[in-house]
């Protein structure tokens, strides 16, 4: 069943978009364009207020005022208040979440527009763009794996038996030696980042975003520009992301992204 989401999602991404474009640019030869150049795509890198990413965007310019951009998007995640931390009780331990049932990260697919707000002037400056956005997700949980110390006392040391890597279960695994004395487990640190990944469970949803965008290029055919905005990304089936907290069934974030690309016919 996860395979066959997957493979709806790409799907969709590649033959949609494809075809929405192919009529956006017919539609366009039939409006006078003088030196507007009709085609852009470009690249960005984000930080949202629960981690980054970093996307992709292809449009048409049907006028300068208004365009149709099309939005491929790949980031992480995080759950709000999350807290990093270490045990205490070695050396050299590896950092880890507490509570983290699953690493989340979401693939987005969207269709937009941009509206002009003001006209850069000839001689340069900024230009600004209101947008909003809107589309499909694919939220890709992966299990979180951890490091899991056994151990027994001899002559009130600690003596670690073995280190596992386990995935996480809120119900067995705890940090602190002496918290769980039925096991005589601790938590070292968290596991190498691909473990999980085999065991990845997909969720579908849908996103929508606005905001604006500030273009400084002193180049017409070269993309430069910040963008700040909001975002919210809903699933209808909650994520289970932390532990002893209710499943995400949305995720409200807030972000700013710098983009770079090119404008051509």
């Amino acid at each position: 069943m996860g395979l066959l989401w997957v493979i709806i999602f790409v799907s969709l991404s590649i033959f949609v978009p494809a075809t929405i474009m192919a009529q956006d640019v017919s539609e366009a030869d039939t409006v006078d364009m003088g030196f507007l150049l009709r085609r852009e795509k470009s690249w960005n890198i984000m930080l949202h207020t629960l981690g980054y990413g970093f996307g992709y965007r292809i449009g048409v310019n049907k006028t300068y005022y208004k365009n149709r951009m099309f939005e491929f998007d790949l980031f992480e995640m995080r759950a709000p208040n999350q807290a990093r931390r270490y045990n205490e009780n070695y050396q050299n331990p590896r950092s880890y979440v507490y509570g983290k049932l699953n690493n989340l990260y979401i693939i987005r697919a969207g269709i937009g527009r941009q509206l002009l707000l003001n006209r850069k002037p000839y001689w340069g400056g900024v230009e600004v763009r209101a947008f909003y956005y809107g589309g499909i997700d694919i939220g890709l949980a992966k299990p979180s794996y951890l490091y899991i110390d056994y151990y027994k006392i001899v002559n009130k040391q600690i003596i670690v038996q073995n280190r596992p890597l386990e995935r996480y279960d809120p119900e067995k695994h705890f940090p602190g030696i002496g918290i769980n004395p039925d096991t005589l487990s601790d938590i070292f640190g968290r596991g190498p980042m691909l473990s999980g990944f085999s065991k990845i469970r997909p969720y579908p949803g849908f996103y929508a975003k606005a905001g604006f965008n500030f273009e400084f290029s002193e180049q017409n055919d070269r993309i430069k520009s910040l963008e700040i905005g909001a975002t919210v990304d809903v699933f209808p089936i909650p994520v289970p992301v932390m532990a002893f907290r209710d499943k995400n069934y949305f995720f409200i974030t807030g972000y700013l992204s710098f983009h770079f690309g090119k404008r051509y016919n």
